[in-house]
């Protein structure tokens, strides 16, 4: 008995110690798990600190045979409140980030973390109950028999081994951390790689200038030499496209041809310009060979630098007003968005003439990437929403839908949420219903202040039946629930096709203007 009383003595003493010293090396995420465990924030950043300095406290405790006893009821005590915690997070479905060994593990909480702390809470109660007289084998004991060089070589053997399986601990991690890294680079190429865009285009998370700012005024040389600016190409009084490419990118070149028809079959409706840097005679050829207009040469990147363009080709949108009225399009597909949105054309699938919307040129069968044919019955599914309410797509069909794929994590859904909740205060005529299809917690999802309802999909299984892969994208439904368009990703894409109406097609840029 007296063994087994030093065991639990010992184990408890080791993992106390490691957990308040890690939970002491990063307080601000130990204060941040706890208030989200459901502690007002005030007592949780008090607790923050003092809690780890508690489990410093019980480890010392545990040694000594004198306090041993009150070092294991005042585990036992912690342990039991820590259980209490866990389950209650667990039965109203919430996993919060348990950070009980601070940055050394931090998973979210859930079964696996409740079981480890009630086999800790029982060797406490061991040591409670049997351990009140004595707390078995002193500790320490057979440490004051050794000779003094002997208890130096044994302290160090001790550092040494420490630090060795501190060092494995850090290895391990940095690898599964790096690993993590490898698999969302290569889904980023991959997605990269599909769009026609080239990964330096990717550098930043940019998507330009914030939607509603005034677009900076520039000026530069055309090629016959005449001074082009920013006012001379808004003096029409409509809609301006800002192209910006490069005499040296290959998805530029292919782009080509389309800027031309742009040019010429939308000038009663949007301005297009081609910026790009570079001599004369590097950009002559191509623009020559397609009599492009509106062609600024910039001396180095001096324009695309105003405009935190990283990467060719990308467009955005100005309004009539001088203010920016898109987030920036990246690639060739976002630009045939951005420019059907301009002139109150659908969207059309990658790959297809924004010219044959208008008929000049059929359309070929459409398919969203999940190969659902456009009109084909879209697949029922039911999923909770922010009040746990199971809500199916057969409850709110009888008019046009758009399915939101969203995550209130997700970087790029924050930076046009202000153009959604737009969207919602000043829906077009004949706009579909929006269904926002999200992730996370119901708190994340909630701050938000979306007023259209939203369902959470944290398993990935709805998105699964659309082969959605990143957010955010969408897809319009008809009335029936039929399909009704290709998947729409990225913001610009997903902007275009929430303005989208089936008689006049209000881009999305108009509504920000009310």
């Amino acid at each position: 008995m007296d063994v087994a009383l030093l065991i639990a003595r010992l184990v408890l003493s080791v993992v106390f110690v490691v957990a308040g010293l890690a939970k002491l090396a990063d307080v601000p995420g130990s204060q941040k798990a706890i208030y989200e465990f459901g502690v007002p924030q005030p007592l949780a950043n008090q607790l923050g600190l003092l809690l780890p300095c508690a489990e410093i406290a019980v480890a010392i405790a545990l040694i000594p045979l004198a306090s041993a006893w009150w070092g294991a009821l005042v585990a036992l005590l912690l342990l039991v409140a820590f259980i209490a915690g866990i389950s209650s997070n667990l039965v109203q479905g919430r996993t919060p980030a348990c950070h009980c060994f601070g940055q050394l593990s931090s998973a979210p909480a859930g079964p696996a973390t409740l079981v480890r702390t009630i086999l800790l809470a029982l060797v406490a109660g061991f040591l409670v109950v049997f351990g009140r007289s004595s707390a078995g084998l002193s500790a320490s004991s057979w440490f004051g028999a050794l000779a003094l060089a002997q208890r130096l070589e044994l302290l160090a053997g001790v550092i040494v081994g420490a630090l060795l399986v501190a060092e494995s601990w850090l290895l391990l991690q940095t690898l599964r951390q790096y690993g993590r890294l490898l698999l969302r680079i290569e889904r980023v190429e991959s997605r990269l790689a599909e769009a026609g865009i080239g990964l330096e285009e990717e550098t930043e998370e940019s998507a330009g200038l914030p939607v509603g700012t005034q677009a900076p005024a520039f000026s530069g040389s055309g090629l016959t030499r005449e001074m082009i600016s920013l006012d001379g190409l808004r003096a029409p009084g409509k809609p301006l496209v800002l192209i910006f490419t490069n005499p040296t990118c290959a998805p530029c070149a292919a782009l080509m041809p389309e800027v031309a028809r742009w040019q010429r079959d939308y000038a009663d409706k949007l301005t297009i310009a081609v910026l790009s840097p570079g001599s004369r005679r590097a950009n002559s050829a191509q623009i020559a060979e397609h009599r492009i207009a509106r062609v600024v040469l910039q001396r180095n990147t001096e324009i695309d630098d105003l405009y935190q363009v990283r990467g060719t080709p990308s467009a955005v949108l100005i309004r009539p007003d001088g203010t920016i009225g898109s987030l920036l399009a990246k690639g060739p597909e976002a630009i045939r968005s951005l420019v059907a949105g301009g002139v109150g054309l659908p969207v059309l699938p990658p790959g297809l003439p924004i010219a044959s919307a208008n008929g000049s040129a059929p359309a070929p069968p459409r398919k969203n990437p999940a190969g659902l044919q456009i009109g084909a019955p879209t697949p029922n599914f039911s999923l909770p929403d922010l009040n746990g309410t199971p809500i199916s797509l057969a409850d709110v069909r009888g008019s046009a839908m758009l399915l939101l794929f969203w995550s209130p994590t997700c970087s790029f859904c924050q930076k046009m949420l202000a153009e959604v909740k737009a969207w919602e205060a000043h829906p077009p005529q004949g706009a579909p219903k929006l269904l926002v299809i999200s992730e996370a917690t119901v708190e994340e999802n909630r701050a938000m202040g979306l007023r259209s309802p939203i369902v959470l999909d944290n398993n990935g299984e709805v998105k699964g039946l659309f082969s959605v892969d990143g957010t955010p994208m969408a897809l319009l439904l008809d009335a029936q629930g039929n399909i009704a368009s290709p998947l729409a990703k990225g913001g610009p894409e997903v902007l275009n096709l929430a303005g989208y109406m089936r008689d006049t097609a209000q881009p999305i840029r108009e509504l920000l203007k009310q």
